[in-house]
């Protein structure tokens, strides 16, 4: 028997997910006394983010492995399900993280969007008008339609290269700065445009852009985190 069979989680419907990896928020040893899966209230748990569409995810790690808030773990399921140290119980919405998962979010996609740089500059040179009074890059916080028309301008010239060539073009301070703002926004719900994140199940009348899936393919990025 394996070790997830010991633990129930045979008896879990599988979750199925596109992030292969995700960075740990919060991992409590002893469980979440307030999580609404019982499962989860006395036996430990992990709440982490996807590397690659910031996906929200509790996770049961197998018995025996522990894990550093920080660490990129690797969460894709496999068939053979008792190979896998962790196991995805479920997606979560920003209101479900923990105090300490949610102070640790800004820093953990800002990482993700470092180490993504030749992704995430493309999102500035091919940001495109969602119709005649709002532009995709309006809705990233700090984005005022000053700052939209010397963007726009300045891509004219020339695509950024990276977040150097943004800033000294742009005077745009901290572009990852305002990205991460923008998907915790998303995250949180209640927009009427998503460009990142995948909206919350049952949202109505929202338009998700799938900006993630356009980037990639843009850019070719394969790697899966």
């Amino acid at each position: 028997m394996s070790f997830h069979d010991r633990r129930g989680f045979g008896r879990r419907p599988r979750i199925f997910i596109k992030d292969a990896y995700a960075l740990v928020l919060d991992y409590m040893f002893h469980g979440n006394p307030f999580d609404r899966h019982p499962f989860h209230r006395n036996s430990p748990l992990i709440q982490a983010v996807g590397t690659k569409y910031f996906t929200l995810l509790e996770i049961s790690p197998a018995r025996g492995v522990s894990v550093k808030i920080n660490e990129r773990i690797y969460v894709e399921q496999s068939l053979e399900e008792g190979l896998q140290p962790f196991k995805v119980d479920d997606k979560i919405l920003w209101q479900d993280l923990t105090t300490i998962a949610k102070d640790n979010l800004p820093n953990a996609l800002r990482e993700i969007i470092n180490s993504k740089e030749r992704v995430f500059i493309e999102f500035f040179n091919v940001a495109s008008p969602i119709n005649i009074r709002l532009h995709m890059l309006s809705l990233i916080p700090g984005i005022g339609r000053k700052t939209l028309e010397i963007i726009l301008n300045e891509r004219k010239k020339g695509r950024f290269q990276n977040f150097e060539d943004l800033i000294s073009r742009t005077k745009i301070s901290d572009p990852v700065g305002l990205l991460v703002e923008r998907i915790i926004q998303e995250m949180m719900g209640g927009e009427r445009y998503y460009l990142f994140v995948e909206p919350p199940s049952g949202s109505r009348d929202v338009k998700f852009f799938k900006m993630l899936d356009y980037l990639y393919a843009l850019t070719n990025y394969r790697d899966p985190w």
